[in-house]
């Protein structure tokens, strides 16, 4: 990460899970991270609002703007699951899902792009459930998470070349976060014939493979999906 201290990173549903250790990881390398969740959290720059909301998005962006400086990287994480049988799940309960994990992207995107200078990099936290199944009935969240693979592909076509700013996502497995709290006790040990690495992955594995690819290590790397899920879905 040499270079990079004291750059702006801003990382939405940054207050736990996958968010929270990826904006821990971030300011251990000495950038200036500022959080937008819902959720108050005890950093300095943390904003509480709601990203499918484009006003609050526009304002906290403006605002982290204004207090840190030019933004050189965007993680979106900010997320909701959706375990409902399809044909039990509302539309509002879909929609809602679409909106914070899929919407809540592009209207960060928007409001970041805007800004951002060359050799920026955006990461968009999808799943690895966009990519396979899992016996879980999700398939609000995995078509969200389907969709920000399509938005990564398809911003890193529009923006790397013209822009210059790099757009890629992250794929994780089963890690421990609030939503893997939630499924039916023995649910992770159903899996573990699918993770040809025996375990949940560890936040830090997650966290580590983004900041590699927002450095200049991944300066090649745009429009892809890295998949961190010891195998799941080649399995």
């Amino acid at each position: 990460m040499r270079g990079l201290a004291m750059k702006t990173a801003v990382v939405t549903g940054g207050a736990s899970g996958i968010g929270r250790a990826v904006a821990e990881r971030l300011r251990s390398d000495g950038f200036r991270v500022a959080v937008i969740d819902l959720t108050p959290t005890d950093d300095g720059f943390g904003h509480v609002a709601d990203v499918t909301d484009r006003a609050q998005v526009d304002a906290a962006v403006s605002a982290i703007r204004e207090a840190l400086g030019p933004i050189l990287v965007l993680v979106n994480a900010a997320g909701v699951e959706g375990f409902k049988k399809f044909s039990n799940i509302s539309f509002q309960e879909w929609s809602k899902v679409i909106d914070v994990n899929l919407n809540g992207s592009y209207w960060m995107a928007q409001a970041c792009g805007r800004l951002m200078q060359p050799g920026s990099s955006i990461v968009n936290i999808s799943s690895v459930l966009a990519l396979t199944t899992a016996g879980l009935p999700q398939a609000a969240y995995s078509a969200s998470k389907a969709g920000l693979i399509g938005l990564t592909r398809d911003l890193a076509n529009q923006w790397t070349g013209r822009k210059g700013i790099r757009v890629n996502a992250i794929a994780p497995g089963f890690f421990p976060t609030e939503m893997s709290d939630q499924y039916e006790a023995g649910y992770l040990d159903s899996m573990r014939s699918r993770m040809l690495i025996p375990r949940v992955g560890r936040l830090e594995e997650c966290a580590a493979t983004l900041v590699w690819l927002v450095s200049p290590a991944a300066g090649y790397v745009t429009g892809q999906t890295i998949v961190v899920d010891g195998g799941v879905s080649i399995t």
